[in-house]
């Protein structure tokens, strides 16, 4: 990802972004293969870009359920969206895409612990979350954590149980990545766990899904310093335009699945397939029998404003999937040079980092992650 000065072309966004691996240059040599990690979230979804053709998640816990085993992850359940598409952003395979949105570790194995509800996640059961990978690190050989949900207020990481079993994780080898917040509008307000020193802090960038559009603005990141003087976040990444899949059996899918079989059908057969969907979409309901050139502006707004990119994946953004990009990126790392420590895995990742100019220090940290660097130079890793 070039740093240079970029001016604003006219050159509008893509419908369908492009995938990350394809915007940021990652390194295809490693996929994250014999690495797992842990992912703290809302909820989740055995979603078979994680399933096929074999599944890569190794457990799942439910800590407000207080239920447990992989088999309850075929339920759909409304929280699930955020944790499903996290962790598909770290580590799907791209299967219902043909291998289009594969992410840069897709044989990263998982760990999916749900923290949370539709409404809301609370601080001490993040802690809670954070307690549980450390107890079960060993289990299943966890090496990365992605928590993509933050605290419910600023805390000193001297004070705060949350900060302390994160900072306990970093100890016992677990590299642990936050999502920093999108709360850029106030500077200076990071909760935890990204304001624990030890947490790698994840804030965002946007290239409107193609680096040759020549638009590299910054993200409405959350940014230090933080409540302890400490500078947040470290690094940045992709923000928006994330291609992330949609939850399967939801109305959004079947609205986008309606939207994207009329967008490839021809003229004559948008209305009768409009009849059959009736009650779907109420926009198509409303131009059923109308000339076909105002049926496609209803059906162009309804994929624009849904951000739906077919009837599989939508366009997502926060820093809640800049992290897993991060996230996939230390599993390359790990899996080129298993020996790493968690502090190596940082600095490592900050020294390979790139400064953006026309975006301020405070916002980037050392800049914007460069996968192939990263990994390079965790494979020639020869220091302390």
């Amino acid at each position: 990802m070039s740093t240079a000065p970029r001016s604003v072309p006219e050159t509008e966004p893509p419908a369908a972004p492009l995938s990350v691996a394809e915007r940021l240059g990652a390194d295809t040599r490693f996929t994250g293969k014999g690495v797992v990690a842990a992912f703290l979230d809302s909820g989740f979804y055995a979603h078979p870009d994680l399933t096929q053709p074999h599944s890569r998640i190794h457990g799942y816990v439910d800590l407000i359920g207080r239920t447990s085993g992989v088999e309850h992850l075929a339920t759909v359940d409304a929280s699930s969206w955020h944790g499903m598409m996290s962790s598909v952003v770290a580590a799907g395979n791209g299967a219902l895409s043909g291998g289009r949105y594969r992410s840069l570790a897709p044989d990263l194995g998982l760990v999916l612990v749900k923290v949370g509800t539709l409404s809301r996640v609370h601080h001490d059961d993040i802690a809670r979350g954070i307690e549980w990978v450390l107890v079960n690190r060993p289990r299943y050989d966890i090496r990365v954590l992605n928590i993509s949900c933050g605290g419910d207020y600023e805390v000193s990481y001297l004070e705060d149980t949350l900060s302390r079993f994160a900072e306990a994780a970093v100890r016992a080898g677990i590299v642990v990545v936050a999502a920093v917040g999108n709360n850029g509008d106030r500077p200076g307000y990071v909760v935890p766990p990204a304001s624990v020193p030890a947490v790698i802090s994840v804030g965002g960038v946007n290239d409107f899904g193609d680096p040759a559009l020549g638009r590299l603005l910054p993200y409405r990141s959350s940014h230090g310093p933080t409540i302890d003087g400490v500078q947040k976040p470290e690094i940045i990444t992709l923000a928006d335009f994330i291609a992330a899949p949609i939850l399967p059996g939801t109305p959004t899918a079947r609205e986008a699945a309606l939207l994207a079989t009329l967008d490839a059908t021809e003229d004559q057969q948008l209305s009768p397939i409009i009849a059959r969907n009736r009650g779907l979409f109420a926009p198509l309901d409303a131009v059923e029998g109308r000339p076909a050139y105002l049926i496609r502006q209803v059906i162009a707004a309804g994929l624009h404003d849904g951000s739906v990119i077919d009837e599989h994946y939508k366009r997502v953004d926060g820093t809640s999937f800049a992290a897993p990009i991060v996230t996939s990126v230390v599993a390359q790392m790990l899996e080129a040079n298993p020996r790493l420590t968690p502090g190596q895995v940082k600095r490592l990742l900050l020294k390979t980092a790139e400064r953006v100019s026309g975006i301020d220090v405070d916002r980037q940290g050392w800049g914007v992650v460069r996968p192939r660097q990263a990994v390079e130079a965790a494979l020639t890793f020869q220091g302390q």
